[in-house]
């Protein structure tokens, strides 16, 4: 693994490199609450047939970035991407997405189609599945009644508390958190410690538009949504974690009618974490889907 900056119109972009840089570039963007260590356990896997890049997006890890809430919309955010791939100069790539790195994953499969020729989504969502499932007051509205109260001012105060208890429960979510411990812990800490960084990074559900109803008190007249504009014309695989419990199947339900060129893949003992719960298996499933045979 080498570590590497890339220059954005944003500022400077952090990022960790593996394997050959003359092989494919395959694009790993990490969500919330990690950093481009996220991709750690999965990127040796794949990292003999494709060039993996991982960097800290903006307001995380080394990249940090400012204290203002307007730099972490979806729109900013996916131009850094955007300036990274184009500075590679090595054509349309692969691009991989997880929770809010799929978000981003999206957008720039939706709006740069030039710079993305396949993508890949490990337990993400795309946005207007996931508003219909948030705005719906049921099960996936109950399981993200804690996006209003990271949006609350001073919410990265009381993840920081008692050496970041609120934060790892987050994390948790009855989900299985055996990977986090030890050295993988630690070196967690370290990011979420850097001066204004916990603040920065809860500034990126700050400045979402998305609209969580009550459960059992569903939002009504969502906008019409431009399929044209919303289509992901690219071959797409979707990895599921079948036990996550932040996000639900039903907030991938319609998918098809945005993505054409959908391949769907469940994995029955790994929940939103998996690809730090079954880097290999998840390797195999993204080898096999591009073509490459693992060898």
């Amino acid at each position: 693994m080498k570590d590497h900056w890339h220059s954005t119109a944003n500022g400077p972009v952090y990022a960790r490199h593996w394997g050959d840089p003359d092989l494919p570039v395959l694009l790993m963007l990490h969500g919330f609450p990690e950093y481009s260590g996220a991709w750690s356990d999965l990127a040796p896997y794949l990292s003999t047939h494709f060039h993996c890049i991982a960097p800290d997006q903006r307001g995380y890890g080394q990249t940090g970035g400012p204290d203002d809430v307007t730099a972490y919309a979806t729109g900013a955010l996916t131009r850094d991407m955007a300036d990274l791939i184009t500075g590679l100069g090595r054509g349309p790539i692969t691009v991989l997405g997880h929770d809010w790195g799929a978000a981003v994953a999206y957008n720039l499969a939706m709006r740069s189609p030039d710079l993305v020729d396949r993508l890949i989504i490990a337990n993400g969502v795309h946005p207007v599945p996931f508003q219909t499932a948030l705005a719906a007051g049921g099960a996936q509205s109950q399981a993200s009644q804690y996006i209003d109260w990271l949006r609350a001012e001073g919410s990265e105060d009381v993840l920081a508390a008692d050496n970041y208890a609120k934060l790892r429960a987050l994390f948790a979510a009855h989900m299985d958190m055996s990977w986090l411990s030890g050295d993988t812990l630690e070196a967690y800490v370290t990011e979420w410690s850097r001066p204004g960084r916990l603040k920065t990074m809860v500034h990126w559900y700050r400045a979402s538009p998305v609209q969580v109803a009550k459960p059992g008190q569903p939002i009504i007249g969502l906008p019409d949504y431009p399929i044209d504009k919303l289509t992901v014309h690219q071959p797409h695989l979707l990895i599921w974690g079948e036990n996550d419990t932040a996000i639900l199947p039903e907030a991938t339900e319609g998918l098809e009618t945005y993505a054409p060129h959908l391949t769907r893949v469940s994995l029955a003992e790994a929940d939103h974490w998996l690809a730090h719960q079954k880097p290999a298996e998840v390797a195999r499933i993204i080898l096999e889907w591009t073509g490459v045979r693992n060898t």
